[in-house]
């Protein structure tokens, strides 16, 4: 029984010995040095996380890495850098993370926000560049636009005075109302908006956005929640479900409009 165990525990030894060894010389921007087990730098991200990050980029430069949960990222706070990056070495930096929320709302990571870089994103980009934004359909879409500015302008001096005023939740509610006005023709945010399918809609939008970038856990700690906390996976596959009869019940009411 012990000779059985003791060979598998040796390979796994080497295994991981090797892994440390290939990390160790990698030419890897710099990184702080306390690493947790399992959730590696985690334990650093703070709210608000941009003062966060100014605050290493000052300690440990313009480029450093992190290591969160199983996944390994790298910061770029200069604008030199994310030029480089995004201009001159582009295609090596287009792919997307694979995060769950990819899977479950981005349809299997085949949309154009979630889909490797290749054949099929390069086919939704010129789709996108000839459908949606082409000169033609911009300037078409120009007024809602406009409208949706003019009211979010007109809210916040009405309702500011001298006090501070929240902005950030207002300037994502006039975003997806011009979406979804470019789309469907509806506004589903406002105080004069009201309707069961609007709140309806709200709160998908609520739910997608909490699962939604950096602040789903799963996504860097795979393994344990995805052992531990199965109900994670199992909320985005019905909020996926939900998000899909949404967007099939448009595009079945546009079909009705058009015939």
């Amino acid at each position: 029984m012990e000779a059985t165990l003791l060979l598998p525990i040796c390979l796994l030894v080497l295994v991981l010995k090797h892994v440390l060894s290939r990390r160790r010389k990698l030419n890897l921007p710099p990184s702080p040095l306390l690493k947790l087990p399992i959730i590696g730098h985690l334990y650093l991200l703070k709210h608000p996380l941009q003062r966060t990050l100014a605050n290493l980029s000052t300690k440990y430069g313009p480029v450093f890495s992190l290591q969160l949960g199983t996944r390994f990222v790298v910061v770029v706070s200069s604008s030199s850098t994310v030029e480089e990056c995004f201009t001159i070495n582009d295609v090596v930096f287009a792919n997307r993370p694979c995060l769950m929320i990819g899977k479950y709302i981005g349809y299997n990571y085949t949309t154009v926000a979630g889909s490797p870089y290749g054949g099929h994103w390069r086919n939704l980009r010129r789709i996108c560049g000839l459908e949606i934004l082409s000169t033609n359909c911009l300037n078409n879409f120009q007024p809602i636009r406009q409208h949706e500015i003019k009211l979010l302008v007109h809210r916040v001096f009405h309702k500011s005075g001298d006090s501070p005023f929240e902005l950030k939740s207002k300037l994502f509610q006039m975003s997806y109302n011009i979406i979804m006005r470019m789309v469907a023709g509806k506004r589903y945010y406002g105080e004069e908006v009201d309707s069961e399918e609007a709140n309806h809609f709200r709160k998908l939008m609520e739910e997608v956005n909490s699962y939604g970038g950096a602040s789903n856990p799963a996504d860097f700690m795979p393994a344990i929640f995805l052992l531990f906390f199965k109900s994670t996976e199992n909320k985005l596959a019905k909020l996926g479900k939900k998000m899909d009869a949404l967007l099939q019940g448009l595009v079945d009411e546009h079909r009705r409009d058009k015939s």
